[in-house]
């Protein structure tokens, strides 16, 4: 069953797990992953942290410790979620390793109340680097407008990013012009290159919950014949213009510093739409040069169900930027999707991350008890 893993890792997909959690660390669960199902990283949330402390007895001792220890809310939470990343770092050393650090990486992300604050971010992000102290971690920062800077604030500090809540393309392009400016402040500064790695997190199936929601109020039979189609050409999109950014004098010249190409990431690659293949959004975005984190019933269904049948990306821009002029053209505003679903994450990722505090805030509490 996990032919089409191997086949999908041959294929160039890097295959990492959108979720962690000390259970799957200490329960051996996730070295089966990186063992027998392709797993090369892992991506974590706020979401996935509020899940995790919420569920189990896994984190009761070292709550303990830090409720004698006098700890604050804030530095008990970043203690507790940066001991999951740092054990999975070393976790994933052999992987970071044998793959001259392109994978074996594990993904915490700054604060999302901080989204709309460039230097506070970049400060969360230096700290966390510091504070996990493994070279295998990412740093995962919003493509906000304020994130921008902050990605590239950063990345000037040699500190490997994972770029999240990209929906757009034309942000998306942003975000990869944020990356090239920090490798170069990043080689004025003295820093490896080679050291330094990117991803882009592009999320597709959201897209295709908003629009698809939004063709059935417009109800006409063109409208419907567009549904569950906006994700994949809007990813597809995006590959076109990563294959576009990195080259010419520019790119070559940080290239030949040793610089690595920031790889786009399929995110939130679960489907929403029980109607659609529970495998839509990893069959459908098979090209090399990507990664693909999925949480593992998804995993699990591509192992089962994938239909892995080679690159289906390179070379049908022309066909998914149709897709859109049609989407256009039966009403679609894309750039006020693309809004909304930035907006809406950010706002998700603060809603859980208040439920993180709350967890760990009555953890603590009943632990002084």
């Amino acid at each position: 069953m996990t032919d089409n893993l191997r086949t999908l890792s041959e294929a160039g997909v890097s295959i990492w797990l959108d979720d962690l959690s000390r259970e799957r660390l200490n329960s051996g669960n996730l070295a089966e992953l990186i063992r027998d199902k392709w797993v090369v990283g892992v991506t974590t949330n706020p979401t996935i942290f509020a899940a995790a402390l919420a569920h189990g007895e896994a984190y009761d001792e070292q709550v303990r410790e830090l409720a004698a220890s006098g700890a604050s809310l804030e530095a008990a939470v970043r203690a507790l979620t940066t001991s999951d990343v740092r054990d999975a770092c070393d976790l994933f050393r052999d992987t970071y390793q044998g793959t001259d650090g392109v994978d074996g990486r594990v993904s915490i992300e700054v604060s999302p109340t901080l989204a709309h604050d460039s230097d506070a971010t970049t400060a969360e992000a230096q700290e966390l680097w510091k504070t996990v102290d493994r070279p295998n971690l990412l740093v995962k920062i919003p493509a906000t407008e304020a994130g921008l800077p902050a990605i590239t604030a950063t990345l000037a500090e040699g500190i490997s990013v994972n770029v999240t809540l990209i929906f757009s393309v034309e942000r998306y392009r942003a975000v990869m012009a944020a990356y090239i400016a920090g490798l170069e402040q990043a080689k004025a500064n003295g820093h490896d290159l080679v050291t330094i790695h990117s991803v882009a997190s592009f999320f597709v199936s959201r897209v295709d919950t908003e629009v698809d929601q939004r063709l059935d109020a417009i109800g006409t039979d063109e409208a419907t014949a567009l549904k569950g189609k906006a994700a994949v050409a809007n990813a597809r999109l995006a590959y076109a213009a990563f294959e576009e950014t990195f080259q010419g004098e520019r790119w070559e010249a940080l290239a030949e510093a040793g610089a690595n190409r920031q790889r786009p990431l399929w995110a939130s690659t679960g489907v929403k739409n029980p109607d659609y293949s529970p495998t839509l959004y990893v069959d459908q975005l098979v090209v090399a040069d990507t990664v693909n984190t999925m949480p593992e019933k998804t995993l699990h269904a591509v192992a089962e169900h994938g239909k892995i049948t080679g690159d289906t990306v390179t070379g049908r821009a022309g066909e998914a930027q149709e897709v859109y002029t049609k989407l256009s053209a039966v009403g679609i505003d894309v750039d006020e999707v693309y809004l909304a679903l930035e907006n809406e994450g950010v706002q998700k990722f603060e809603k859980s991350w208040t439920e993180l505090l709350e967890t760990v805030r009555g953890q603590l509490e009943n632990a002084k008890s």
